[in-house]
C-alpha cells in the first residue's frame, strides 16, 4: 500500500512539473506584448524596454520558467501586471466565490442525479426510467449559460425573487451570499446532473448482475435492502470518478456562468487576464486549474481503495 501511494505521489509531482512547463511555453507563445498593452501603442521604445526589464520579460525563457516555478513552490506567485497586487491574493479572493459555487453545484447535482439514476435502474423500462433518460438528454443538451439566462429572466426579471447578478460578499451575511450563488449553481449543476444520472444508472445496472447481488436476494433480503446496502455501495467507483471530474470542471469551467451573473470568481479572473494579456495571472490560474484536476484524480484513486476491498487487496 505504501509503495502504491509513493508511486502515485511521484507520478503526481512529475505530472505537475510537465504541465507547468507546457503552460509556461504556451503562454510565452501567445501573440502580443504585455508591456505594449500596459503602456499603449504610443509608448517610446525606451519606455517599453524599461518596462520589459522591470517585468523580467527580457530574460531568457528557461530562466523565467525556473524563477516562476521557484516562486510557485515558495508561495510567491508574482504580481499581476494589470492589478499591481500579488497573484496569490487574487486567487484566494476569487476562490472565495468559485469554490462555494462549485460545492453547491456538485451537492445539487448529487442530490438530484444519484436517487434518480438508482431508481431508474431499479425500475428499468418503467416510467421513472424513461423520465430519467429524458431529463438526462435535455440537461446535457442545454448549455449552462442559456439556463443561466432563463433563470435570470424568470426569477429575477419576472418574479423578482432572486438577485440578477453580482456578489455582495460573505461579510454581508451568509443568506445574501448564498442567494447570489444559488441560480449560478443551478445553472452549473443541471448538465452535470444529467451526466451523473446516466452514469449512476449504468453502474447500478451492471452491479445488479453480480453474484453477490443474486446471493443477497436468495438469502431473503428485501429488494430495497439489497439495492441500497449492497448494490449502490459497490456501484460507487464509476460514480466517484465522474464526481471528481465534475468538481474540477465546475471550478475551472464556470467562466461563462460567472460572466453571465457578473460573479467575481476564478473563471472570470482568467477571462479578464486573457483579455488584458496579464501573463503571470494566466499562468498561475491555469496551473491552479491543472493542479486541481491532478490532485482530484489522486484523491479519487485513494477513495477507490477506501470503498472497494478488492482494490485494497490488489494494492
Amino acid at each position: 500500500m505504501i509503495a502504491l501511494l509513493s508511486r502515485r505521489l511521484a507520478g503526481l509531482v512529475i505530472t505537475l512539473l510537465v504541465v507547468s512547463l507546457v503552460i509556461f511555453a504556451v503562454m510565452d507563445l501567445l501573440p502580443g506584448d504585455p508591456a505594449s498593452i500596459m503602456l499603449g501603442t504610443s509608448a517610446s521604445p525606451e519606455t517599453l524596454a524599461a518596462l520589459r526589464h522591470e517585468l523580467g520579460l527580457d530574460q531568457p525563457l528557461i530562466l523565467r520558467y525556473v524563477q516562476w516555478l521557484a516562486g510557485v513552490f515558495s508561495g510567491n506567485l508574482g504580481r499581476s501586471y494589470t492589478y499591481g497586487v500579488p497573484v496569490a491574493g487574487l486567487i484566494v479572493e476569487r476562490l472565495a466565490v468559485t469554490l462555494p459555487l462549485a460545492l453547491i453545484a456538485i451537492i445539487l447535482s448529487v442530490l438530484v442525479a444519484l436517487p434518480l439514476g438508482v431508481l431508474a435502474a431499479a425500475r428499468r423500462g418503467g416510467f421513472v426510467d424513461a423520465a430519467a433518460m429524458v431529463f438526462s438528454q435535455i440537461s446535457i443538451a442545454v448549455p449552462a449559460f442559456w439556463v443561466a439566462l432563463l433563470l435570470i429572466i424568470l426569477f429575477s426579471t419576472t418574479l423578482g425573487l432572486m438577485p440578477a447578478g453580482g456578489f455582495p460578499g460573505w461579510n454581508v451575511g451568509l443568506l445574501p451570499a448564498l442567494q447570489a450563488l444559488l441560480m449560478p449553481a443551478v445553472a452549473l449543476a443541471l448538465p452535470q446532473a444529467g451526466v451523473l444520472t446516466r452514469v449512476a444508472r449504468s453502474a447500478v445496472l451492471d452491479t445488479m448482475h453480480e453474484d453477490f447481488a443474486r446471493t443477497a436476494v436468495a438469502k431473503g433480503l428485501s429488494r430495497n435492502t439489497v439495492l441500497w446496502r449492497h448494490i449502490v455501495p459497490n456501484a460507487l467507483v464509476p460514480i466517484l470518478t465522474i464526481l471528481g471530474l465534475q468538481f474540477t470542471f465546475l471550478v475551472a469551467g464556470a467562466v461563462l456562468v460567472e460572466n453571465v451573473f457578473n460573479l467575481p470568481g476564478l473563471g472570470r479572473l482568467a477571462f479578464q487576464a486573457l483579455s488584458q494579456r496579464d501573463i503571470i495571472v494566466m499562468q498561475d490560474v491555469v496551473l491552479f486549474f491543472a493542479g486541481l484536476v491532478i490532485v482530484m484524480n489522486f484523491i479519487v484513486d485513494l477513495s477507490y481503495l477506501a470503498i472497494d476491498p478488492r482494490m485494497r487487496k490488489a494494492a
